[in-house]
């Protein structure tokens, strides 16, 4: 009965580390502009998704606005880029998708980056967008502004009509400003570590309870692999990944 357990729990372990993406609930991806926290109006949303829809059919590359309620305990590094691996953002063949994340309830924005785009939008243009941008305006309240003079920066640089954010980027670099790129490993170490003391609790009580937690537990992984999925929306990305290129910000 121990070895049972024991191996369910090896099972569980590899379930765990593939799916660890999967642990966070993610909103629908129902347009260009998801705006879970209510920051911007209909008008709004209506004249930002145009002028991302405008983007796409311009260059293919897709830029997707979210305000999120909140990051579930999660820094926005981690988040972001398991947010656009889950909405596949850009296109499957260059991976150029970008993702402008507001949190308004902790303070963060962030702009992540596919793969496709590392080499145009970089680490030193998103910081400089954020900090020049963005972060001005949402410090006296003005998210809508901040929201749309980001999105048009990020344009800016994508459709090669940014001279002046290529200069102060290149003084942000020499200054050693650069972007914010670490996702936290503690999680899935910290799953790890505690897989492995179960799974020592295992071996030395031999018991039927081990057993029954490890059921527990890998249908309850399992129910929320299948509640994740992406909803079906107008809108949809094109099989995009990302990375964690880009940079954040706070205020």
């Amino acid at each position: 009965m121990f070895r049972r357990a024991a191996l369910t729990l090896v099972a569980l372990i590899c379930f765990t580390c593939a799916g660890a993406a999967q642990t966070l609930t993610f909103p629908a991806l129902t347009g260009r502009v998801v705006d879970e926290a209510g920051l911007l109006t209909a008008p709004e949303q209506a004249a930002l998704t145009e002028t991302l829809a405008g983007l796409e059919a311009k260059t293919t590359d897709q830029l997707v606005i979210v305000t999120l309620k909140s990051l579930q305990g999660t820094a926005i590094e981690d988040y972001a880029y398991q947010l656009g691996r889950h909405w596949q953002i850009g296109q499957k063949d260059k991976n150029n998708g970008v993702l402008l994340i507001v949190a308004a309830s902790e303070h963060k924005v962030r702009i992540d980056v596919g793969y496709g785009l590392e080499g145009t939008l970089t680490d030193a243009l998103t910081r400089v967008i954020i900090e020049s941008a963005i972060l001005p305006r949402f410090k006296t309240g003005d998210f809508a502004g901040g929201i749309q003079q980001g999105a048009q920066k990020i344009i800016e640089v994508l459709t090669g009509d940014a001279a002046d954010l290529n200069r102060e980027s290149a003084q942000s670099a020499s200054s050693g400003l650069t972007g914010n790129n670490d996702r936290p490993a503690w999680p899935a170490i910290a799953l790890v570590v505690a897989a492995v003391g179960f799974l020592l609790f295992c071996v030395a009580t031999r018991g039927a309870f081990c057993q029954a937690i490890l059921q527990i537990i890998f249908l309850m992984l399992l129910s929320g692999r299948s509640g994740s999925s992406r909803e079906n929306s107008s809108f949809s990305g094109g099989g995009g990944s990302f990375g964690g290129g880009g940079s954040s910000g706070s205020w």
